[in-house]
C-alpha cells in the first residue's frame, strides 16, 4: 500500500494513471455526466487518483486490484441512486482513512468539508454490521443518527455492501454465510424501509444465492424455460392497453418482468405449492411520462378493468395513501380470458423514480430539482422518534425492535381529528396511544374504535379511527410488554419492567446485607458473582432479584457463602474458561475431533472424528448446502444452510459455526418428506406406496393423510439416500394419476 505523506495535492497531480486505470475513470466519469445535475469532473479526477494511490498493490480476495471496489461503489451512487458528485467522491475515499495512511484533514484539506463529513460518518459506522449483537447498542444508535444528519452516509454502505455482495464468490464458504445473513436480517430491511426497492430486491436474490443455492438456481432455471411463453403472453396481454393508450395521446412505458427470484420462493413456501402454480410470477407496470398527474392513473385504471376482470380483494391504492417510505402507485390483480393472473402497477414518472430509489429520490427533490418533498422530512422524524425512545440495556433487544419497525407491513388509522397515522400490522392501542405521544402511552387508561369502548390490547385494522383516554398517573403494565410491537412501546415498557426488577433487586440485596452482616467475614462481588454462577444464576442481580420476590432463600446463599469462605475455597474455585473469538473454534473442534467416528461429513474439507447430528428443525440430506454448529460439549450440529435457526447461529454465535460438507458414496439413510396432494380416488395410497417400495426402491417410516372435498393431502416420511433421490422420487410420484402436486415438506 502506497504511503500519502503530508503534501497530499502535490501527490495526487504527480501520480500517473496506468491505461486500465485511465478507461476506468473514463468509463466512470460518462455514468456521471448521463445520470448527475452537476458533475466536478477535476475533483473526481483527483478522487480517482487518491484512490488508486491510497489503495497501489493491494488486491481484494477475487485476485483483483482493489482501487476496483470504491470505483464500483461511486457507479452506484452516480447510477443507481443519481445523487451528486460529492456522494461520488465520497465513496472512491470510503475505505481511505479507514484502511490507508490518508487523513480526513487531507480529505477535507482538497475536497472541502462534505466530503470529509461523509467519509467520516461512513466510516464510523462501517463495524455496526460486522461485529455481533453484544455491545452493539452504541454503534447502531451512530446508524440510526447518520441517517438523520445525512442520508447519504447510508446509501455509501448500501452501495459497498451491494457490491461486496456481487463478488461475494471470492470468499470463503463460512464468511459468505456470515455476511449473507447480516445483509438479509438488516440491509434488506432497511432499504426496504428506505423504499429502495430496486436495491432491496437485488439484496435479497444475492443472499438468496448463497443460502439456498439449491433452490436458487432451481427458480433461476424455470424462469428461463418459460421466457418465451412468459414474453409471447406479456406481448398478447398489453397490446389492447397500448392500442387504446395510445388513441387518447398517453405518453407512456410498460415494462413486464418477472418478480425476483427470492419473492418467488417465499410465494412457493408461504403457500406450499409448485413452481408451475404460481401464477402471479410477473408483474405489469404502466409508467406515464410527465406532465401526467395521479388523476391519469385513474383513467388508466379504468381502462384495464374494462379489458379484464379484476379481483376486487387485490386492489390497493398507494397514491391517495402512501406508505411510510413515501411509495406512490395503484396495485391492481386482473385475470385473462384464459383465467391467468396479472398484476399491474401504475404510476407517473416521478412515482415510479421514488419506488426504484426511494430516499435517494427524496434528497434529490428535497434539493429544490422537482418542487421539494416532505417525504423526507418524515423519515428524518421517524429516526429522530427512534433515537428519542427509552433505549432497552440489551442491544439484541434494540436491534429486533427496530427490524420489526423496518420490515413489517402497515396499517393506516385515524385520530378523533382525522389526521393519519401508520402503524406496523398487528399494533395495538396502546402502541396507537405512544405514537401520539409518549406521555399519551404512559398515562392511558382505556380506548374507543370507531366511537366503542375496547381494551388497550385491542389490535387495530386499517380505516380504524382511534380514541385515547388518559388518566392523571402513570398507568403502565408490564404485560403490555406481549401486546405492543412498535420499538418505541416496547423500549419504554421494558424500562418500566427493568425499573421494577431493580426495586425488587435492591429489596433483596438488602436482605443480603442484613443477614451476611451477622457473619464474621468479608465478601467481594467477584465471589459473590461465582457463588451465583454456582445456582445458575447470570450474574449477581439476577440472584438478588430472585431473592427480593421470593424465589430464593438467602439463608441459602448465606450457608453457601460461609462454607466457602471458611474452608478457603474461594481463592482456588476454578476461572471461567470463557474465551472468544478463533480460540473458542479452535478449543472446540479439537474436542470434537477427539469423539466418535463418521464416514458422511467433511469437516473443514477433512474426513475426521467427528461427533455429529443432523438438525430436526430442517432435516439435511447429502446436496444440501449444509453448515456446522459446534455445540460446547464438542459435538457438530448439521444445518442446512437455509435453516432460520442456522441464521441465528451466524448472527449470535458465528464463532462457533465451521464449514463441513458431505463426503462421497455416503452409503447411509437419511429422513425426508414430501407433501402429496391429488384428487382423492380410491387406490391412489396403495399406487403411491407401490411406486415407492418396487419402481424406487424406498422404505417408508410413516405416512399421514388426510382428504377433504374431494382433493387428497398426505406427508410421507422416508429414508433417502440424497437430494438426487428425492428428486426423483417426487418427478416419479407427479406421474401417478390423480397427483397435482409433490414437493418437498419442510
Amino acid at each position: 500500500m502506497a504511503k500519502v505523506d503530508t503534501d497530499i495535492r502535490e501527490q495526487i497531480d504527480m501520480f500517473e494513471l496506468e491505461k486500465q486505470q485511465q478507461a476506468v475513470l473514463t468509463e466512470l466519469l460518462e455514468l456521471c455526466r448521463a445520470s448527475l445535475d452537476e458533475v466536478d469532473e477535476d475533483h473526481i479526477t483527483k478522487a480517482f487518483k487518491l484512490c488508486c494511490l491510497s489503495h497501489e498493490g493491494v488486491q481484494r480476495a477475487s485476485g483483483e486490484p482493489y482501487y476496483l471496489h470504491p470505483v464500483e461503489v461511486a457507479k452506484i451512487m452516480a447510477g443507481d441512486f443519481n445523487i451528486d458528485d460529492e456522494s461520488v467522491i465520497a465513496a472512491l475515499l470510503h475505505d481511505t482513512v479507514e484502511d490507508t495512511s490518508v487523513t480526513l484533514d487531507q480529505a477535507e484539506e482538497v475536497f472541502g468539508p462534505v466530503v470529509r463529513h461523509l467519509i467520516d460518518g461512513v466510516t464510523k459506522i462501517s463495524g455496526v454490521f460486522e461485529s455481533r449483537d453484544t455491545k452493539q447498542a452504541e454503534t447502531f444508535m451512530k446508524l440510526i443518527l447518520s441517517m438523520a444528519e445525512d442520508i447519504r452516509v447510508v446509501l455509501i454502505k448500501f452501495a459497498d455492501r451491494l457490491h461486496n455482495m456481487r463478488t461475494i464468490s471470492a470468499l470463503p464458504r463460512q464468511k459468505q454465510l456470515k455476511k449473507a445473513t447480516e445483509t438479509m436480517e438488516l440491509y434488506a430491511p432497511l432499504a426496504h424501509r428506505f423504499g429502495l426497492f430496486k436495491i432491496k430486491n437485488e439484496f435479497e436474490d444475492l443472499c438468496f444465492k448463497v443460502i439456498d443455492p439449491n433452490s436458487y438456481k432451481f427458480i433461476v432455471r424455470k424462469l428461463r424455460e418459460k421466457k418465451k411463453a412468459r414474453e409471447e403472453f406479456i406481448n398478447q396481454f398489453m397490446q389492447p392497453i397500448q392500442e387504446e393508450l395510445k388513441e387518447l395521446s398517453f405518453k407512456f412505458e410498460i415494462k413486464g418482468r418477472p418478480k425476483h427470484i427470492y419473492s418467488i420462493y417465499r410465494k412457493m413456501q408461504r403457500q406450499q405449492k409448485p413452481f408451475e402454480e404460481i401464477y402471479d410470477l410477473f408483474a405489469i407496470r404502466i409508467i406515464l411520462e410527465d406532465p401526467h398527474k395521479k388523476e391519469d392513473c385513474w383513467r388508466v385504471y379504468s381502462i384495464i378493468t374494462d379489458k379484464y376482470t379484476p379481483i376486487p380483494k387485490r386492489f390497493r391504492d398507494f397514491i391517495s395513501v402512501p406508505k411510510a417510505n413515501g411509495y406512490q402507485s395503484l396495485h391492481t390483480t386482473v385475470i385473462t380470458k384464459q383465467g391467468r393472473k396479472v398484476e399491474v402497477q401504475i404510476r407517473t414518472r416521478k412515482m415510479d423514480d421514488i419506488a426504484e430509489h426511494g430516499v435517494a429520490a427524496h434528497w434529490k427533490y428535497k434539493e429544490g430539482k422537482s418542487g421539494g418533498s416532505d417525504t423526507l422530512d418524515k423519515f428524518v422524524h421517524w429516526v429522530r422518534d427512534v433515537l428519542d425512545s427509552p433505549r432497552p440495556d440489551a442491544a439484541t433487544e434494540f436491534v429486533k425492535d427496530f427490524q420489526l419497525n423496518l420490515y413489517q407491513d402497515e396499517i393506516y388509522v385515524f385520530t378523533p381529528q382525522g389526521e393519519l397515522k401508520t402503524l406496523p400490522k398487528g399494533a395495538s392501542c396502546i402502541d396507537f396511544a405512544f405514537e401520539i405521544h409518549s406521555e399519551i402511552g404512559e398515562r392511558a387508561v382505556a380506548a374507543k374504535v370507531n366511537g366503542k369502548m375496547v381494551p388497550l390490547r385491542q389490535k387495530l385494522h386499517s380505516g380504524d379511527q382511534v380514541e385515547i383516554i388518559t388518566g392523571n398517573k402513570i398507568n403502565l403494565n408490564a404485560d403490555w410488554i406481549e401486546d405492543v410491537v412498535t420499538h418505541k412501546a416496547k423500549a419504554r415498557l421494558r424500562q418500566f419492567i427493568k425499573q421494577k426488577e431493580l426495586k425488587v433487586a435492591d429489596e433483596g440485596r438488602e436482605l443480603w446485607e442484613k443477614k451476611s452482616s451477622k457473619g464474621k467475614f468479608e465478601v467481594s462481588d467477584q465471589e459473590l458473582m461465582k457463588v451465583a454462577h454456582r445456582f445458575k444464576f447470570e450474574n449477581t442481580q439476577e440472584m438478588f432479584y430472585e431473592i427480593g420476590a421470593g424465589a430464593f432463600d438467602v439463608n441459602k446463599l448465606y450457608k453457601v457463602v460461609k462454607e466457602l469462605k471458611s474452608k478457603g475455597r474461594f481463592d482456588t474455585e476454578e476461572q471461567d474458561d470463557k474465551v472468544s473469538g478463533d480460540d473458542i473454534q479452535e478449543k472446540y473442534i479439537s474436542t470434537a475431533r477427539a469423539v466418535g467416528d463418521t464416514k458422511a461429513l467433511l469437516v473443514e474439507g477433512e474426513l475426521s472424528g467427528v461427533k455429529y447430528s443432523y438438525a430436526n428443525c430442517c432435516n439435511p440430506i447429502p446436496g444440501d448446502e449444509v453448515i456446522g454448529f459446534i455445540s460446547r460439549d464438542g459435538d457438530v450440529k448439521v444445518h442446512r444452510s437455509n435453516c432460520k435457526n442456522a441464521h441465528h447461529l451466524i448472527r449470535t454465535d458465528g464463532e462457533r459455526i465451521i464449514d463441513v460438507s458431505w463426503a462421497k458414496n455416503i452409503e447411509s439413510q437419511f429422513l425426508g418428506a414430501v407433501k402429496v396432494i391429488g384428487e382423492d380416488r380410491v387406490g391412489l395410497v396403495n399406487d403411491i406406496t407401490e411406486v415407492l417400495s418396487k419402481s424406487l426402491k424406498t422404505n417408508m417410516k410413516s405416512i399421514n393423510v388426510s382428504s377433504e372435498g374431494g382433493m387428497f393431502e398426505g406427508i410421507l416420511t422416508l429414508y433417502i439416500s440424497d437430494l438426487k433421490h428425492l428428486e426423483e422420487i417426487i418427478n416419479r410420484l407427479e406421474r401417478i394419476e390423480g397427483v397435482k402436486n409433490v414437493l418437498r415438506y419442510e
